[in-house]
């Protein structure tokens, strides 16, 4: 049976449950994607009791289409393509190009702005719990496991509430984990399984990150300031 979270913290809140081992063990770090999947990391590491820090990724979306991925990029210069939605519509290596140009500016202002001049979090040899609000084509999520990867964590747990059948089945494989709470036949998109799907903000994020409630900080990070 599926039902619709009242909001993303209530999401977080259920998944958390599900990721009750992973509790107070140092090695552990909470990492959620901008914006979205912020508030529902949150309430994962306010659970657990471990640090929570934030992995950048952008989603390419189609120039006529926004909502749609054609790939993303993410810290490190990945850049990860939907080969299938390129060749079925099309999409030219130069509009490629193009939108990674801006999507690459914007990942570099969410990083300033969420930041400043604090240190990304040092993920080697540690179990990552990588958390979004959801997952649709999955882009965003390849791409911030290929970056992580780079950077050698022992361990990478996809967490998320709601994510189709077919891409739960892809991180099955690509993740060492994947934790979801539901995996809908008929999907459509993620906002359909909230009440509250509102869209949160640079601020919101930014004071989610500077609440002191996470545990023991992680290096090269404190938390709060």
């Amino acid at each position: 049976m599926t039902t619709r979270f009242r909001n993303r913290a209530e999401a977080g809140h259920l998944l958390a449950q599900k990721l009750i081992a992973y509790a107070y063990r140092p090695d552990v770090l909470v990492l959620g994607l901008p914006r979205g999947g912020v508030p529902v990391a949150f309430e994962v590491a306010k659970a657990l009791q471990v640090p929570l820090d934030i992995w950048l990724v952008r989603k390419l979306g189609v120039p006529t289409q926004k909502e749609l991925a054609m790939g993303a990029i993410a810290t490190g210069g990945v850049r990860v393509l939907n080969q299938e939605v390129v060749n079925w519509l099309g999409i030219s290596d130069e509009v490629i190009d193009k939108v990674a140009a801006q999507e690459q500016q914007e990942l570099e202002r969410r990083n300033q702005v969420y930041r400043g001049n604090r240190p990304a979090p040092d993920v080697r040899n540690r179990t990552i719990i990588l958390v979004d609000d959801g997952l649709a084509t999955g882009s965003t999520m390849h791409a911030a496991i290929t970056s992580l990867r780079q950077q050698q964590p022992d361990r990478i747990i996809v967490a998320v509430p709601v994510a189709p059948p077919s891409v739960y089945k892809d991180f099955k494989h690509e993740a060492d984990e994947i934790v979801c709470l539901q995996t809908p036949e008929l999907f459509h998109a993620i906002g359909v399984w909230y009440v509250d799907f509102s869209q949160t903000t640079d601020q919101e994020v930014r004071d989610l990150l500077e609440q002191p409630s996470q545990g023991v900080p992680s290096p090269g990070r404190p938390i709060g300031r």
